[in-house]
C-alpha cells in the first residue's frame, strides 16, 4: 500500500492553479478552431455597405498573382513600375491583381455587376464569385439582372458555368451599346491585331446564343432603378462606368478607369497594356478622377484591393486612394 504523506498533499494543491491554468491551454491547441488557423484557406470574399437605402456587396472572385511582364505599363519601364511597386510595399517584378463584382441589392431585385473569370479547373486563385455568392447567401438564380461593363474575360467569362450552361439562368443581360457593337462586329474583328482576336473569338463564345436575352443600354441613361451609365471609353471601345444614386448616397463604380490603383491612380498618365486607346484611357481617368476628388464621391473599382472602396483625392501629378472606414453595421 502506498503512503501519502502530508507533504505530498500540500505539493499537489500547490499545484493546482498552476494546472488550471495550463490544461485550457492544453485544450485549445489541439481544439478545431486552432487547426483551422492553419487551414490555408481565406474566409469568405464578401463586404457589405449602405448607399442611401441600397445594399451593395463586394462579392471577391480572387486575386492572380504573375511575374511582371514586359510592357505591362506601354509607356513606363520596369525600373519605374519597379520603384512604384516598391513605393506601395509590393514585391519588385511582381503583379497581383485583384477581382471585384459587385451585388446591388435594390429593394430585393439583385443586380450583379460584372462576373469575374469564370470557373476554374483545380485550387485556382481565381473563380470564386459563385462561392461568395453562397456564403452571401445568394443563389445565381436569385440574380434579377447582370450588368456588363466591357467585353474582357474577367469580366464577362463568369456569365458561363462549368458546362457551358448560363451561370445566372433567371437574369436578363445588360451591356454597353457600343461595346456590342464594337465586339460583334466581323468587320472589326478581321481587322484586329493579332493580340485582340482571341478577346473577339471569346465574346462569340460567351454570349452565343444568348441574344434574345442581352439588352444594350445607353450611356447617360439609367441602366436598373438607381444605377445610371456613365461613358469611360479608352480602356475598350464602350468601356463604361456608372453612378449608383440613392437618397443623399452616392457610389461612382469606376470599373476599369484604372486597373491597380498603387500603379494608375499614382500615375494617371501611365497606360496598362490592356487599354485600347492608351491616350483616351488616359483622358477618361483624369476627367472621372478630378471628377470624382472634387465631389468628394465614394468610389469603388474592380481592381481596387478587396473591399475595393474608398475616396480619391489629388496629390501632386497623381491621385491618392483613401480607403473607407470598415463598418460593422449597415
Amino acid at each position: 500500500m502506498t503512503m501519502i504523506s502530508r507533504r505530498h498533499v500540500l505539493a499537489g494543491a500547490a499545484s493546482l492553479p498552476v494546472l488550471s491554468a495550463v490544461l485550457p491551454l492544453l485544450a485549445a491547441s489541439t481544439s478545431p478552431a486552432a487547426a483551422q488557423t492553419t487551414s490555408g484557406q481565406q474566409v469568405p470574399g464578401l463586404y457589405r455597405y449602405k448607399i442611401g437605402d441600397i445594399e451593395v456587396t463586394a462579392v471577391n472572385d480572387g486575386v492572380r498573382s504573375f511575374p511582371l511582364p514586359d510592357g505591362f505599363v506601354k509607356n513606363a519601364s520596369r525600373d519605374e513600375v519597379n520603384a512604384a511597386l516598391e513605393a506601395a510595399f509590393q514585391p519588385k517584378d511582381r503583379m497581383s491583381i485583384q477581382f471585384n463584382p459587385l451585388l446591388i441589392n435594390n429593394g430585393g431585385k439583385l443586380t450583379l455587376i460584372d462576373t469575374g473569370n469564370g470557373p476554374q479547373e483545380g485550387n485556382a486563385t481565381v473563380g470564386r464569385l459563385m462561392a461568395n455568392l453562397g456564403w452571401a447567401g445568394v443563389k445565381p438564380s436569385d440574380v434579377n439582372t447582370v450588368v456588363i461593363s466591357h467585353f474582357h474575360g474577367d469580366h464577362i467569362n463568369g456569365l458561363r458555368a462549368a458546362d457551358g450552361s448560363l451561370a445566372f439562368p433567371n437574369a436578363e443581360v445588360l451591356v454597353p451599346a457600343a461595346e456590342w457593337k464594337f465586339w460583334m462586329d466581323e468587320g472589326e474583328m478581321s481587322r484586329a491585331p493579332e493580340g485582340l482576336k482571341a478577346n473577339f473569338q471569346n465574346v462569340r463564345r460567351v454570349f452565343k446564343d444568348i441574344d434574345s436575352r442581352v439588352k444594350p443600354y445607353e450611356w447617360d441613361k439609367e441602366v436598373v432603378p438607381g444605377l445610371t451609365a456613365v461613358n469611360a471609353a479608352g480602356h475598350t471601345p464602350g468601356h463604361t462606368a456608372y453612378v449608383l444614386a440613392s437618397g443623399d448616397g452616392k457610389l461612382f463604380i469606376q470599373s476599369d478607369t484604372t486597373n491597380t490603383p498603387m500603379l494608375f491612380a499614382r500615375n494617371p498618365e501611365w497606360q496598362v497594356q490592356f487599354d485600347m486607346d492608351g491616350a483616351k484611357a488616359t483622358e477618361t481617368r483624369k476627367r472621372i478622377y478630378d471628377m470624382v476628388a472634387a465631389e468628394r464621391l465614394q468610389l469603388t473599382g474592380y481592381h481596387y484591393p478587396f473591399p475595393a472602396t474608398g475616396f480619391i483625392e489629388k496629390d501632386g501629378n497623381g491621385y491618392r486612394v483613401v480607403p473607407a472606414v470598415w463598418n460593422p453595421v449597415l
